[in-house]
């Protein structure tokens, strides 16, 4: 009888409405043992942060939809007061917009870099893994 997979260390949403660089952040953090789930839109990921408890929002700023990824990181800090964030963008990051705590990494990303904050900030989660 298998040995069943251990829990996920955290749980992650990628929203990235580029569908080849979702692919490579959601099979990187997966990688490092995160549960993801993926959107394209802030509209969608909004749905997903209303239904689970995410440890994790890995956010583009442009996505597909009327809401940006500053609208999305801000309503998932609501949410979550104690939630990560990493921006990847090729945007210009906004520190009066960026939330507390939070990660921006510019297109294109180091995946080691994105999945090493996203490790540090999941880890730092009260009552999270560490």
């Amino acid at each position: 009888m298998p040995n069943p997979s251990p829990a996920p260390l955290c749980t992650a949403i990628v929203a990235e409405d580029e569908w080849l660089v979702r692919i490579d952040i959601v099979e990187a953090l997966e990688a490092a043992g995160f549960a993801v789930r993926e959107v394209e839109s802030a509209e969608d990921a909004l749905l997903l942060i209303g239904e689970e408890q995410p440890h994790i929002l890995v956010t583009d700023i442009r996505l597909a939809g009327a809401l940006d990824g500053w609208s999305l990181a801000e309503a998932y800090r609501a949410a979550h007061p104690g939630g990560g964030v990493v921006y990847a963008s090729a945007n210009v990051p906004l520190a009066d917009r960026q939330v507390e705590g939070s990660f921006f990494f510019s297109k294109p990303v180091l995946m080691s870099a994105l999945v090493d904050a996203c490790l540090g900030l999941c880890a730092g989660q009260d009552g999270r893994p560490a």
